[in-house]
């Protein structure tokens, strides 16, 4: 097993799904954002994870420990995540297929929630948030489904989401659509998933 703990140690490209995993695995906090950015695994190696639903985006686990959760999200066209917040961990967003905007919010002084930003990301771009940042919102804006690749510094087991009836945030429990098999993660053996929902 190879030390992560200097980000010159990492490799150039990571084209597999176990590389990345074992990647973030060994590697530190320190070195995520290199890793996400280090990442050049073809779109069909996703195929196996993927789920799709006409209501809202999927979440579908990858993988997770203490350190680190990541999740495949699959996005019909037009879908859209509500205004959250990321649980208090770092969060790096990889795009894996199609364009997203991502709107960033802030409150003011008097707690209004306001619109700061809007930037859009396509196929290869990597994103980060961290809540001192504020708020954010991520949007499918391709005309056909869209893969977007989640990595978060530690699991969020829940965040704050904007309710736009009430207008204030509330506290959701996190779930995932599909899990990876733990044990489905060695060389030879493609990733087998589990729908939970």
């Amino acid at each position: 097993m190879s030390d992560l703990s200097s980000e010159n140690k990492l490799p150039h490209s990571i084209e597999s799904l176990k590389e990345l995993v074992d990647s973030l695995t060994e590697g530190e906090r320190v070195t995520f954002s290199r890793i996400m950015n280090s990442i050049d695994i073809p779109k069909k190696a996703f195929d196996e994870i993927d789920s799709w639903s006409h209501d809202c985006y999927t979440r579908n686990c990858i993988a997770q420990g203490d350190e680190f959760e990541l999740i495949l999200l699959c996005w019909e066209n037009g879908q859209a995540s509500p205004i959250h917040d990321h649980g208090g961990e770092e969060c790096w967003v990889k795009i894996i297929e199609g364009e997203f905007e991502e709107t960033l919010y802030k409150k003011d002084q008097a707690g209004e929630l306001n619109m700061v930003k809007r930037t859009r990301a396509t196929s290869g771009d990597v994103t980060y948030m961290v809540d001192f940042m504020g708020y954010h919102r991520l949007e499918n804006l391709s005309d056909k489904r869209s893969l977007s690749l989640h990595l978060y510094a530690k699991p969020i087991r829940s965040c704050h989401v904007y309710n736009e009836e009430l207008e204030t945030f509330v506290l959701k429990d996190l779930s995932y659509d599909t899990v990876a098999e733990t044990s489905s993660l060695n060389d030879n053996d493609p990733i087998k998933y589990v729908r939970i929902k």
